[in-house]
């Protein structure tokens, strides 16, 4: 006879579905479209630099500042704002991020110089630090079943993916027909009409008991941290390495960051569970999530710059030229939520990483006159796999944790996203422009686009390897012994994230 023992499932807490019973798919909707315009003002923007710099007069690092702004403060926030959502109330928490990044929005789209536009993206960038990780908290909290979780995880992934396919593409059309404001401007009713929507159809969901006072003090060491190194790092290549201004932002950096763990592992209530981190597939996760976004956002960026100012290519066409790989993004990340469902995290997260790595090494043959119809392959390759990280690196950072505290690991993993896309903006950014003139005027001249190019093959370099050394890391990790697992009572898959399907055992 043939027993099931599949680990049970960590059971929802009462009411945590829809009010009434009714299908949780529009509440994904909702959430889902928070999340593109998230990342959609990141993609939009990032074909605008040239023209915000000849407008503005802005040099290379503003215009590095005005994505990084805007990621420096998603990133810092993400744990506090995940904590907010899990202790009050993920679906206010939401609304409120809406409502701050419609704000800033058009603060930036307003904006009459460099420094006012910066400021706004700061602004614009709380925003998604509040509605993103209470999105995955409230489709953790809505989908009860594992699979039509992974199912509904792979379709919020999609709408990222779809951010990046149609957000070059979009933006460069509105540079081209609008001029650059009206990228920043449209946000604003978009997020209006999106505050209405969450009200109407996203569930109101339990609170986390909260068993101490808020981890004011985590919170500022973890924000100081994070902000500190990007500082430094975007600094560098402007004011020297050496610069003592540099140094002592890496060492304020590194060291908030130290004080925040020792301080977080003290603490009965912390802002982060830093045992997390011992659980192999949420570190998995964490290390995969940081370098994706540390090698893919940073080339989003680049190669925008790129058919720019290399090529000469207008606004719309380089966006059209970039949105290949938000295509092939959106289509595989809407399959590996069903790959994960049936073959667990492990493969479809190890193969999006190597695909994409030598997806990206391959581009290094690239050269100032190279066409879209020798490299339009490995832009579809890059995509896909990326497109097939997101949903097991998302399954398993919330499966590590009951639901009272979804927002907390979605707030880490997010968190890891938004610090590898600050820093590959500005480690890969430093590549690109590190022997170019201050300027970022279109055009570039002979000798500066041959600078250009041989930048770009650094940066290429470096993300390859990366997202390549990335699967060699996280691979033993997501390998556990089930027997072993049991015998030292660890957490079961429902609960602790290991990798892999639930297997039936004969008696």
């Amino acid at each position: 006879m043939v027993a099931d023992h599949r680990p049970a499932r960590t059971p929802p807490l009462a009411g945590t579905g829809p009010p009434g019973g009714t299908a949780p798919w529009p509440a994904l909707a909702v959430v889902a479209a928070g999340l593109f315009l998230a990342v959609l003002s990141t993609t939009v923007v990032s074909v605008s630099l040239p023209t915000i710099g000849r407008d503005l007069h802005a040099s290379a690092t503003d215009l590095e500042w005005t994505v990084d702004a805007y990621v420096l403060v998603y990133a810092s926030l993400l744990v506090p704002g995940g904590v907010a959502g899990d202790r009050h109330g993920r679906k206010g928490i939401f609304i409120l991020g809406v409502a701050v990044f419609g704000g800033g929005s058009l603060a930036a789209g307003l904006a009459p110089a460099t420094g006012l536009l910066l400021a706004a993206r700061v602004v614009q960038g709380a925003g998604p630090a509040l509605l993103i990780p209470g999105s995955l908290a409230i489709i953790r909290a809505t989908f009860r079943d594992e699979r039509q979780r992974s199912i509904a995880i792979g379709l919020w992934s999609t709408s990222s993916g779809i951010a990046m396919a149609v957000g070059p593409a979009l933006g460069g059309a509105i540079v081209g027909a609008l001029g650059w404001r009206w990228v920043f401007l449209l946000n604003a009713p978009l997020a209006a009409a999106l505050v209405a929507l969450a009200a109407r159809f996203v569930p109101r969901l339990p609170r986390a008991a909260a068993r101490g006072r808020f981890d004011w003090p985590g919170a500022a060491m973890s924000v100081a941290g994070v902000a500190l190194l990007a500082f430094a790092v975007i600094e560098g290549q402007d004011r020297g390495w050496t610069s003592a201004l540099v140094l002592a932002g890496f060492a304020a950096g590194a060291g908030a960051l130290t004080a925040f763990v020792l301080a977080e592992r003290r603490r009965a209530d912390p802002l982060v569970d830093v045992s997390l981190f011992r659980r192999p597939a949420f570190a998995a996760a964490s290390i995969a999530a940081l370098i994706v976004f540390f090698a893919f956002v940073g080339a989003i960026v680049y190669f925008s710059a790129y058919f720019q100012q290399v090529q000469g290519s207008s606004p719309v066409a380089a966006g059209l030229a970039v949105g290949v790989i938000g295509i092939a993004y959106a289509v595989a990340a809407t399959w590996s939520g069903r790959l994960v469902g049936r073959f667990g995290e492990r493969w479809p997260l190890l193969t999006g990483l190597i695909i994409s790595g030598l997806a990206v090494l391959a581009l290094l043959r690239l050269g100032p006159a190279t066409g879209m119809g020798a490299i339009w392959w490995n832009f579809a390759l890059l995509g896909a796999g990326i497109g097939l990280c997101g949903t097991p690196m998302s399954t398993l950072a919330l499966s590590a944790v009951d639901v009272n505290r979804a927002g907390m690991a979605a707030a880490v993993l997010n968190a890891a996203r938004q610090i590898g896309q600050a820093f590959g903006v500005a480690v890969l950014g430093a590549l690109v422009y590190g022997h170019l003139p201050g300027r970022a005027d279109l055009p570039l001249d002979g000798a500066q686009r041959l600078l250009f190019v041989a930048g770009l093959h650094a940066a290429l370099l470096v993300s390859g390897v990366a997202l390549i050394a990335a699967a060699l890391v996280i691979s033993p990790l997501l390998i556990r012994p089930r027997r072993a697992v049991r015998r030292r009572g660890w957490p079961s898959r429902a609960v602790a994230g290991g990798p892999g399907r639930p297997r039936r055992h004969r008696r």
